[in-house]
C-alpha cells in the first residue's frame, strides 16, 4: 500500500493524479488533498476518494464545505501551516506537489524535512532556491521524483534510472535536449503586442492551469525546466540545449559521451509522468492513448526563437548568475503573468518588466543565499514588479 498526499487537489495536475490513482488500484491509496478555492471540486474528490486529511485554502469555500465533509475526514483549517502538516504526514509515502508558484515552497520544505518521496510538479521552489533544496533533500534523506514531462523523460532516458543515484549517474551526459512545442505563438505573424489572454491560453498540445500555460506561451516555462534540470540532475547550462518540437511527442532526450541518444516519447498527456513518478519503479497500464509510431507522419525540431521570446533569455540569465536571481525571475512572473490576465499590460509587457527588475537587482545580486533569502528576494521582485506595472 502507497499513500499518497496530493496537494493542489482541484489543478490540472491534482485531477490528472486522482484519476490515475483511480485505475490504478486498491495498492494506491489517498491519504490527505489539499485544495485553493474550488471547493465544489474539492468537496466531490474528498466524497469520493475519502482521504483521511483535507485542507483547503479558501476561508469562504472552508465555511461552505466543512459540514459536508464526512466525520472519517480530518477537515484543516485554511493556514498555510495546514499545507505543511499534510506534505510532512508520518503516515505518507508520497508528496505529490501540484501547487502553483512560490505558494508550494514551504510545503516542499516540509515534505523535504520530512524526508518524504516528493513527485514535484511545483518547480517555481527550484527555480527560486535548487542549489539549496537539493542541499536540503541530501541532508534530509528526501528525494524529488520530476513530474514534468520534459524532466520526467530525461529522469526515464538515464542509464541507470534509479530514484536513490541518478544525479551521479548525470556525469555521464553529454546534453540533455529540452523540447519545447513553442507555445500557441510559434508560427504567429501577427503583433505580440496585441494578443489577449483568451489567445495565450489556447495551447496548441497541453491542457493546463493558466498560470503555466501562460509561461508556455513566453517560453518561460522553459527556462524554468532548464533551471530545474540543472538542480535536479546535477548539471551546468551548457548541458541543457533547448529544442522546439511542435508535435510535443518527444519529451526530451538525453544524448551520451559516446553519441548515443535516448528520449522518451508518448502522446501529450500529463497523466503520464505523473504515474510514473506514483508508481516507480514499476510500469503498469496508463489511461492514455497508447503512442503508434506508425501514426507518425513526421517529427519537427528547431531551435528557439530568442529574439521573438525574450522571457527565455531572461531565465538563462538567471540560469548563468544563479544565486538570487531564480527568486527574482519567478517573483516578477508571477506578478507580471498575473497583470496580463488581468489586462493590465500587453503580452510583450511580461518580458520588458522582467528585464527592468532584473536591472534593478543586479546591485543587489547575492551568489549565495538561504531559503530565507530565496523568499525575501522572491517578495522583493513582486514589489517592484508592481512598481513597474503602475
Amino acid at each position: 500500500m502507497k499513500n499518497i498526499v496530493i496537494l493542489g487537489s482541484t489543478g490540472s495536475i491534482g485531477v490528472s493524479a486522482l484519476d490515475v490513482i483511480k485505475t490504478l488500484g486498491p495498492d494506491y491509496k489517498v491519504l490527505a488533498i489539499s485544495a485553493g478555492r474550488n471547493g465544489d471540486l474539492f468537496l466531490k474528490q474528498v466524497l469520493e476518494f475519502k482521504p483521511k486529511y483535507a485542507t483547503v485554502a479558501s476561508q469562504e469555500s472552508y465555511d461552505k464545505i466543512k459540514d459536508l465533509i464526512p466525520a472519517e475526514v480530518k477537515l484543516l483549517t485554511p493556514t498555510p501551516e495546514s499545507l505543511c502538516e499534510l506534505a510532512s504526514l508520518k503516515e505518507a509515502d508520497l508528496i505529490i506537489n501540484g501547487l502553483v508558484g512560490a505558494a508550494g515552497f514551504k510545503p516542499l520544505m516540509a515534505a523535504i524535512k520530512a524526508g518524504k518521496v516528493i513527485a514535484l510538479a511545483n518547480k517555481e521552489p527550484i527555480v527560486m532556491a535548487g542549489s539549496v533544496i537539493m542541499q536540503e533533500c541530501q541532508k534530509y534523506g528526501a528525494t524529488i521524483v520530476p513530474v514534468d514531462s520534459e524532466p520526467s523523460a530525461v529522469f526515464q532516458s538515464l542509464e541507470n534510472c534509479d530514484i536513490h543515484t541518478y544525479r551521479q549517474e548525470a556525469k555521464n551526459i553529454k546534453k540533455v535536449l529540452l523540447t519545447a512545442s513553442g507555445g500557441p505563438f510559434l508560427k504567429y505573424k501577427g503583433n505580440l503586442d496585441d494578443v489577449k489572454p483568451e489567445q495565450a491560453l489556447a495551447h496548441p498540445r497541453w491542457k493546463m492551469g493558466k498560470k503555466i500555460t501562460i509561461d508556455s506561451a513566453t517560453l518561460m516555462n522553459k527556462g524554468f525546466e532548464t533551471i530545474e534540470i540543472m538542480h535536479l540532475f546535477n548539471l551546468p547550462l551548457e548541458k541543457v540545449k533547448i529544442v522546439v518540437h511542435p508535435q510535443s511527442i518527444v519529451h526530451s532526450a538525453v544524448e551520451y559521451e559516446d553519441g548515443a541518444i535516448v528520449a522518451e516519447l508518448s502522446n501529450p498527456d500529463m497523466r503520464l509522468p505523473i504515474q510514473y513518478a506514483i508508481t516507480y519503479p514499476k510500469r503498469y497500464p496508463c489511461p492514455v492513448k497508447p503512442l503508434s509510431i506508425l501514426d507518425m507522419a513526421r517529427l519537427d525540431f528547431m531551435e528557439p526563437d530568442f529574439s521573438a521570446f525574450p522571457c527565455l533569455s531572461l531565465a538563462q540569465h538567471a540560469a548563468k548568475k544563479g544565486g538570487s536571481f531564480g527568486a527574482v525571475l519567478n517573483g516578477a512572473d508571477e506578478v507580471c503573468v498575473e497583470a496580463f490576465l488581468k489586462g493590465q499590460i500587453k503580452f510583450t509587457d511580461i518580458a520588458k518588466i522582467i528585464s527592468k527588475v532584473f536591472s534593478t537587482h543586479e546591485a543587489d545580486f547575492k551568489e549565495k543565499i538561504t531559503l530565507e533569502d530565496a523568499l525575501s528576494f522572491d517578495s522583493w521582485a513582486r514589489q517592484k514588479a508592481k512598481e513597474f506595472i503602475k
